[in-house]
């Protein structure tokens, strides 16, 4: 059956896109996939006769319009977006057209950059006694943000924060950061993670612009912002030898006895 169908392609290495989206790729008649942001190397399982369009040179109209005489013609199309389309894969105006036009889709979720950042950290956002919660945002630039979004107001809950497509403006960015948070909260700015060219930068608020700019790091990285990168937190009770939980119980000796 004709159909759209969504694909987070992951955040740049080929073996981080899902098996499901995989085989959605490799299955599909038409591709369409962000050239600018998701390699090649994503795509190039799919069928030798399988047309393949970059929408890095296409507007909104002639992405439904390929969709939609792929799929008169009884065809599969994988619109295949970087990381997950769900975070900035401007997906909705694509899903709203389609329903205009009765022509089916669906999403397969992906990796975001965020958590391929973290990985490339190896860190955990949600740490015990550090932070539990994560806060994904931009700075606001051509495309505004609402008013109770603004960085500052989001940077008051001194939560792990992943800040995407932001980095052009790390000076700005920092200054609006350390309204809340103290300038020797951790910073690390990860640009094309999970690419073979992946470059980490770390540093605190205080220095953390200089050496972003040192490092000629101008856009295609990820920020992250909170004590989760620092070496402080406390062990989970999850596997606390004195926790008891559904399927285990505890010996009953805490450890501050």
């Amino acid at each position: 059956m004709s159909e759209v169908i969504f694909i987070g392609a992951g955040p740049g290495d080929p073996e981080l896109i899902t098996i499901k989206g995989q085989k959605a790729v490799r299955h599909a008649d038409v591709i369409i996939y962000a050239g600018s942001l998701v390699p090649e190397a994503v795509i190039e399982d799919r069928r030798a006769d399988a047309k393949v369009y970059n929408s890095a040179t296409m507007d909104l109209k002639s992405i439904i319009d390929t969709m939609r005489e792929a799929t008169e013609k009884g065809q599969t199309v994988a619109r295949v977006h970087t990381g997950d389309p769900s975070i900035y894969g401007s997906i909705r105006e694509q899903i709203e057209e389609l329903d205009k036009l009765g022509i089916p889709h669906r999403v397969i979720p992906g990796v975001s950059s965020f958590v391929a950042s973290a990985a490339a950290l190896q860190r955990e956002f949600t740490v015990p006694g550090i932070s539990q919660t994560v806060i994904c945002t931009r700075m606001e630039g051509r495309t505004p943000v609402p008013d109770l979004e603004k960085i500052e107001l989001l940077a008051s809950h001194r939560a792990s924060m992943s800040i995407f497509l932001s980095v052009g403006m790390i000076s700005k960015l920092v200054e609006k950061l350390t309204k809340h948070y103290p300038l020797h909260t951790p910073v690390a700015v990860i640009q094309r993670a999970s690419w073979p060219d992946q470059k980490i930068v770390k540093g605190m608020l205080a220095d953390i612009a200089q050496k972003v700019k040192d490092e000629n790091i101008t856009k295609t990285a990820m920020i992250l912002v909170g004590d989760f990168l620092g070496d402080e937190f406390e062990n989970s009770l999850l596997y606390a030898s004195h926790f008891t939980h559904e399927y285990r119980k505890g010996n009953n000796e805490h450890p501050s006895n």
